[in-house]
């Protein structure tokens, strides 16, 4: 078991893979000295992911999630605490989006994507909670989209989901500003080319960019506490923009 106290360690919590963002942010955090548990559904994909970043020096522990499973979800944060101590960053990125209209949706399909989005969030939330709490730093962060701020056709499943991640994360930092917890949402800021970009046109893609572009800002993120940002929607990609400024190209080696 990782060494407990009430200090956060070096380490961070991220789930989920969505369009590539997550093994991005992962592989940036390792890159840069971080102890990184992943969560994902895809043990194979996880596992070679995983074997990848260790053979670049990375300290990485995959674990398999059922993201619609509060059960599953609170047994890997558990295993993730017991490895690293306290978080400094916690990400929960894991999402399904399918998309039909309202009368094609059957209830449990829809139950499920809603549980994926908004109770894994909270499951995960709850149980690092009480130790940033009690070592008064840590930042938590929420992918957002473009659901979250409007409604669109065919999503009475993902749009709500993520409304309500927001909500979450709203009542998140209002109850940990005095705990000097910071907890916020990001969108990507620009369309993502990740596994599902070769359903796009070729003028849809000219518009993408890779996920490992965002990932500096994540990084950043996890290291920020309330007094910097907390209750915030914030954009990956203009971040990135100003973190790059003078420093050189945003992105560094692609693991």
């Amino acid at each position: 078991m990782a060494e407990g106290g009430g200090v956060p360690r070096n380490g961070a919590i991220v789930s989920g893979n969505a369009e590539g963002l997550g093994y991005a942010v992962a592989a940036e955090l390792c890159r840069c000295g971080k102890t990184v548990v992943l969560l994902d559904d895809d043990p194979e994909a996880l596992s070679a992911f995983a074997a990848g970043v260790r053979e670049k020096g990375g300290d990485i522990l995959p674990l398999t999630v059922d993201f619609a499973s509060a059960g599953s979800v609170r047994d890997a944060a558990a295993a993730a605490i017991d490895h690293l101590g306290v978080p400094r960053f916690v990400l929960h990125n894991a999402a399904v989006l399918t998309e039909r209209p309202m009368g094609a949706w059957p209830f449990e399909p829809w139950k499920r994507e809603v549980d994926v989005v908004l109770q894994a969030a909270f499951v995960l939330s709850k149980a690092v909670w009480p130790l940033l709490f009690d070592a008064g730093a840590g930042s938590l962060l929420y992918v957002s989209s473009e659901s979250a701020m409007a409604g669109f056709r065919d999503e009475a499943a993902y749009a709500p989901a993520k409304h309500g991640q927001e909500g979450l994360m709203k009542v998140l930092a209002l109850e940990g500003r005095e705990r000097n917890i910071a907890v916020n949402s990001i969108t990507p800021g620009v369309p993502i080319d990740g596994p599902m970009a070769h359903t796009y046109s070729d003028g849809q893609r000219r518009v993408m960019v890779k996920p490992q572009v965002l990932a500096p800002a994540f990084r950043f993120l996890g290291e920020i506490d309330a007094s910097f940002s907390t209750g915030n929607r914030l954009n990956a990609y203009q971040m990135t923009q100003v973190l790059s400024v003078g420093s050189g190209p945003a992105v560094g080696p692609v693991w």
